[in-house]
């Protein structure tokens, strides 16, 4: 099955490169190579995967206006810093409702709040997380964001969001980027702008959030992982904003990032591991389960009534 299945790892990327390959078929391709391969390693593909997401958002970064960024980040802050504080409490108190081991209750609860994998990987040191910690908490992430790809742009057509406000809903609701970016590319370019834009406004919540939680344990030797790619999606936008000439170079480096990001969400899937997932558990898994539902109805109900 192995030498079968293997040149799949490296003809599917190259796939991806073709509009014919979208980011929720990328994903659902990786989950059932995954499952194929039942855990069987292929390659390690995890620091692949992290710089490609990186580099794929800077990237997208030099086709979006700066006055479009400014005006779109400025109402993102307010929804990313209500948003983050309301479901961490709401995560915290379900973990003490379902009895989730403490640690594991607030990795899943950061990282429904700020941005899925990426948060968990900076909260983790500052609490002491145990391995089977993060990897319960990441399985619960990685399941429910191959959930809202699919889902999340059906929903919004059913109830006939514009670009706009789904770009907003999806970088409230969503946990990681890679999702958030693969649904609005599927809705449309401008929801695509607003996405990324508000979700890397939540991606900075890692920073304010981790600290508070290392004074909240006291642990002053922990680490915290900022993340400084953030700083090159804005250089991005400058360049691609200010400097002469650069119209067509823009829209050539976003289709590269679109499909640097469709490529990333296919090795996503296939590092989601079965027995990880078997070893969850039931509570933490409702835990997250049951916050994601509560964060994306009321996230729902607000873009509805307010945008």
């Amino acid at each position: 099955m192995s030498k079968v299945l293997c040149p799949l790892f490296y003809v599917i990327p190259a796939l991806c490169l073709f509009p014919f390959v979208s980011p929720p078929l990328a994903l659902f391709s990786g989950i059932f190579l995954a499952f194929l391969y039942k855990g069987e390693p292929v390659f390690n593909s995890g620091k692949l995967t992290k710089y490609l997401l990186q580099i794929s958002i800077v990237l997208m970064g030099f086709a979006m206006p700066v006055s479009e960024v400014i005006h779109t980040g400025k109402t993102g802050f307010v929804l990313t810093l209500v948003s983050v504080f309301l479901t961490l409490l709401l995560g915290i108190l379900l973990g003490r409702i379902f009895k989730v081991e403490k640690n594991t209750s607030l990795l899943i609860s950061g990282g429904t709040a700020i941005c899925g994998g990426s948060a968990i990987a900076a909260i983790a040191p500052v609490i002491n997380a145990e391995n089977n910690q993060i990897s319960f908490s990441l399985a619960v992430i990685f399941i429910l964001n191959a959930v809202a790809l699919f889902v999340f742009p059906v929903v919004g057509h059913l109830f006939s969001m514009d670009e706009t406000t789904f770009g907003y809903w999806a970088a409230i609701a969503i946990h990681d980027t890679s999702s958030v970016v693969g649904a609005c590319a599927e809705y449309g370019e401008k929801a695509l702008q607003v996405g990324t834009t508000v979700k890397l406004t939540r991606t900075l919540w890692i920073i304010p959030v981790a600290f508070i939680i290392a004074f909240y344990n006291k642990n002053k030797a922990s680490k915290i992982s900022i993340p400084w790619f953030i700083a090159l999606f804005v250089i991005a936008i400058l360049i691609g904003s200010y400097v002469p000439g650069m119209e067509e170079t823009n829209g050539h480096l976003s289709w590269l990032g679109r499909k640097g990001m469709t490529i990333a969400l296919f090795f996503i899937g296939t590092s989601i591991k079965m027995d990880e997932v078997k070893k969850v558990g039931i509570y933490p898994f409702l835990q997250g389960v049951c916050l994601w539902i509560l964060v994306t109805a009321i996230s729902l109900w607000w873009m509805i009534s307010y945008f």
